[in-house]
């Protein structure tokens, strides 16, 4: 009976060890990028905007945050780092519209964080929204499922093409939205 106990315990806490390592990398996508900080901004950027399946879909530029910029005018001194944000309301409407998950807000607008290491390189970092999605049920799960499929399509790198321009945000519109391309809101 004790060596069953025993046993037991340390299955559980070995489970606990191994999810409280393994979580961060579940959750969360990371990629290394081929290109230079600027141009991996650009060609997401464009992804976005240029793709007539997502562009169908309803996704839209909604912003361009510079995270690190806060932390340097309080004299720190960060690497790069900018989060694209995107926005559908094709998939923003039904969870905005429900009470039951409209804390999900939170996750609105999408972002993808484009960001360099000490390494030197340039890496792209989505959240895995197929996966969290599957945490609120059949609803969001199938929203999430389908952003997690688009959200491909936002990090395609394909160095046959000629780098874009960045696209950099203009004033947010009186009535809300913000950054470059508002029009996607969220």
């Amino acid at each position: 009976m004790l060596k069953a106990f025993v046993g037991f315990v340390a299955g559980v806490l070995a489970t606990v060890v191994g999810m409280y390592f393994a979580m961060p990398h579940l959750m969360f996508n990371e990629m290394q990028s081929p290109f230079g900080f600027e141009e991996t901004i650009a060609r997401i950027q464009h992804n976005i905007v240029g793709n007539p399946e997502l562009k169908a879909k309803g996704w839209a530029l909604s912003g361009l945050r510079d995270p690190a910029r806060a932390v340097a005018a309080e004299g720190g001194n960060v690497l790069p780092v900018k989060m694209v944000e995107v926005c559908s309301t094709r998939y923003s409407k039904p969870i905005l519209k429900d009470d039951t998950v409209r804390y999900l807000s939170i996750l609105m607008p999408c972002k993808v964080s484009v960001y360099k290491k000490n390494d030197g390189k340039v890496y792209i970092a989505t959240m895995n929204a197929g996966l969290m999605g599957k945490f609120f049920g059949p609803t969001v799960g199938e929203i999430m499922s389908q952003v997690a499929e688009d959200q491909k399509l936002f990090v395609v790198m394909d160095p046959s093409k000629p780098a874009p321009p960045m696209i950099l945000p203009t004033a947010a519109p009186a009535a809300g939205g913000g950054g470059a391309g508002a029009a996607g809101g969220c």
